[in-house]
């Protein structure tokens, strides 16, 4: 009965018109108990709305489900906590192998346009009670789908907690993200996609490690003009000061196309970010990727020779329109 249009009068015009449909409700005595049951049930352009609560388990979002909206309904985006617990070296059910990174994502994103708002992704593998487990890889959320949307969106994790990816290498795949809090350790934000970060917090934890982690590992095609921007945004951590690298260049299968770009901007960071605040990936120079920073401040933001920066002239062309094109989220 949720899934119907109904049709109805418009008051003394006797003109049938087409109510659209009413959300579908997430909750343990709402429509569906679970996030993936609803995705199921939606019809492309369709809303979602999750009373607060943990729901466990993977969440995949098909191709098919373009223009889908899913909305917390808590006060805060911590009252709605979407999670599920397994890493790049966890052993499949069916001893068929592991799950590998893409397969341990507790959300995967494939439809296009698809719109979140007021809620958490979390990957809930615990690193210190699996010491067998040596790839540890583990992803909050996996986007490959172009013009997504995050608004007030918290990301947890610590190794490879946001994936912002493409369908192919060649593609484009936009996402925004406003007013979203990321947090991680090692190459917590990663992917070839397109993204711009606005007004965002960028939490890096501290793993006891040296260094303690890496912010981003961009991965984006050469032939691929935009790949991460962050603008307005605050680099905060519980790491010590000088620890962590704001991002190092990620070559999957060692891809000689694979330029990735980080750009920072007019953006807060904090003294956990040092004098050089790149890193090289194995054999892969972060001199050679494309790495920039504009008009940033707060004690981390040093200005260096190791730490590329942008002219007003080149900053013009570093803006989130350019970024989106045609797309206005």
């Amino acid at each position: 009965m949720h899934r119907r249009r109904f049709l109805g009068l418009a008051a003394g015009a006797g003109i049938a018109v087409a109510y659209p449909r009413r959300p579908l409700v997430v909750a343990a005595n709402g429509d569906f108990p679970t996030v993936q049951a609803a995705i199921d049930a939606v019809p492309p352009g369709g809303t979602i709305v999750v009373r607060p609560g943990v729901y466990r388990g993977q969440v995949i979002v098909p191709a098919a489900k373009s223009g889908v909206r899913l909305i917390g309904l808590g006060r805060r985006p911590a009252d709605v906590v979407i999670a599920d617990d397994r890493a790049n070296g966890t052993e499949k059910p069916d001893g068929s192998g592991t799950w590998g990174t893409t397969g341990s994502a507790s959300v995967t994103i494939d439809g296009p346009g698809f719109a979140v708002s007021n809620l958490t992704f979390a990957n809930l593998f615990d690193e210190a009670a699996h010491p067998e487990i040596p790839s540890r890889q583990a992803v909050a959320v996996l986007t490959r789908a172009d013009r997504v949307s995050f608004r007030r969106v918290r990301f947890l994790g610590n190794q490879d907690t946001l994936y912002v990816n493409s369908s192919a290498a060649a593609v484009i795949a936009r996402s925004y993200f406003r007013d979203c809090y990321v947090e991680g350790d090692v190459d917590f934000i990663f992917g070839r996609g397109t993204a711009v970060f606005d007004r965002c917090r960028i939490h890096s934890l501290d793993r006891a490690s040296t260094p303690a982690g890496y912010v981003t590992a961009p991965s984006t095609d050469l032939s691929n003009p935009h790949g991460f921007l962050f603008t307005r945004c605050a680099f905060t951590t519980d790491a010590p000061p000088g620890s962590v690298f704001l991002g190092r260049p990620w070559h999957p299968g060692n891809d000689p196309n694979a330029v990735g770009q980080t750009v920072i901007r007019e953006s807060a960071i904090g003294a956990h970010i040092g004098p050089v605040a790149w890193s090289d990936f194995g054999d892969w120079p972060w001199e050679d990727a494309r790495f920039f920073e504009y008009r940033n401040y707060g004690p981390g933001a040093l200005i260096t020779p190791d730490r590329p920066q942008l002219t007003p002239d080149q900053a013009r062309s570093y803006v989130p329109a350019a970024f989106l094109g045609d797309w206005t989220p």
